[in-house]
This record gives C-alpha cells, sequence and structure tokens, in this order.
C-alpha cells in the first residue's frame, strides 16, 4: 500500500472544491494507493521525470510514483483544460 505526498498546488485546489468533487478526487486518490496505475492512468510525456494522469469528471491529477518509498506525489490537480 502506498502513501500520498500532495504538494502546495494540489492542496490549495482541494481547498478550493466543493464537497462532491473532493469526495470524487479522495476515492480515486483511494484506489492509487492500492495500485498506483489503474486502467485509465496514462503517461504524461514532455516531463523530465516519469508523470501518470488520471481523470476524475472535468478534473485531472498528475502524479509521480516512487516505488523504493511506496509513495506517491500527488503534483497537481486541475481542469481538464488547464491541468499542462
Amino acid at each position: 500500500m502506498f502513501d500520498i505526498k500532495y504538494s502546495r498546488q494540489a492542496i490549495k485546489f482541494i481547498k478550493s472544491l466543493d464537497k462532491i468533487h473532493v469526495s470524487r478526487i479522495f476515492k480515486k486518490l483511494e484506489k492509487l494507493k492500492q495500485d498506483p496505475i489503474l486502467h485509465d492512468s496514462k503517461i504524461v510525456g514532455g516531463y523530465s521525470e516519469k508523470l501518470y494522469r488520471v481523470r476524475v469528471g472535468d478534473y485531472r491529477i498528475l502524479y509521480d510514483i516512487d516505488y523504493n518509498g511506496n509513495l506517491i506525489g500527488v503534483i497537481k490537480i486541475d481542469k481538464r483544460s488547464r491541468v499542462y
């Protein structure tokens, strides 16, 4: 099982959302704790490190995986149109 570490941007964005969207995002993050590469996860190109993205409704979560430390780093959460 993996732990999750949030960036400042991710925390700030989560605080700005309503409860319904926050609960949906946290449900997806709980699934990521069990299996960090879900069937709907995709690799994001154009970054120096290997980043993944997963869609939650109108939002995307960008994250990286540290297998040695059992850690998922949530880099960014934002609307699909602004995530990159």
